[in-house]
């Protein structure tokens, strides 16, 4: 298995202030060699999309803290009036059960998956389908994901298993942050930032 090629220090670099460094780093140096996230190029492109994802490794659970306006323009079909949308406005619990409601191996409203399989994680893996594969792959009951999910390990062990399950070391490998990012974030949401990352990780990295 090759060595991991990244300093504490020069991951302090990429996610600057965030406070609990020593812990990411543990992390990810578990981690990242399991799934052959080792080279210069796919370590910059990992950690500049779960970046971006998770504001700077802050925030490891979806925010939905949404007004009733803000609903109806993200969820329309979900949404589709005032009424509907103020009655769900800034209860991120209602909101996820109704958004995520009957797709992606979530059940009804009423199931409560929504809100126990909403995106968690550094790159924000939602919906029980994929709580459920990444659980599989760890040998770990489902039930037991949204809480390791939560932990430091966790959230960087659920961005490798979706870096992997989606072949995204192939496109580190080429560059291509733009097929990468469709592939994470569903569209170009923040391309710009995470190209300009990669760019400047690449360089923190002597690459």
């Amino acid at each position: 298995m090759p060595d991991l090629n990244l300093t504490k220090d020069q991951l302090s670099q990429m996610i600057p202030g965030n406070l609990h460094i020593d812990y990411w780093y543990d992390a990810i140096c578990q981690a990242l060699p399991d799934y052959d996230i080792t080279s210069p190029q796919r370590i910059a492109a990992f950690i500049a999309q779960c970046a971006h994802e998770s504001g700077g490794f802050r925030f490891l659970k979806e925010n939905l803290n949404y007004q009733a306006a803000s609903l109806m323009r993200v969820w329309p079909r979900y949404f589709p009036t005032m009424d509907i949308a103020a009655e769900y406005a800034h209860n991120e619990e209602k909101i996820a059960n109704r958004a995520y409601a009957n797709r992606m191996g979530n059940g009804n409203e009423e199931s409560g998956d929504g809100a126990r399989y909403c995106g968690r994680g550094l790159i924000q893996i939602t919906g029980k389908d994929n709580y459920q594969q990444f659980a599989d792959s760890i040998q770990t009951p489902v039930e037991q994901i949204p809480d390791y999910m939560s932990t430091f390990e966790g959230a960087v062990q659920s961005a490798c298993w979706f870096w992997e399950s989606h072949n995204l070391n192939d496109l580190a490998d080429a560059g291509d942050i733009l097929t990468m990012t469709k592939r994470i974030n569903g569209g170009t949401l923040g391309l710009e930032e995470r190209t300009k990352n990669y760019q400047k990780f690449l360089s923190i990295l002597g690459a």
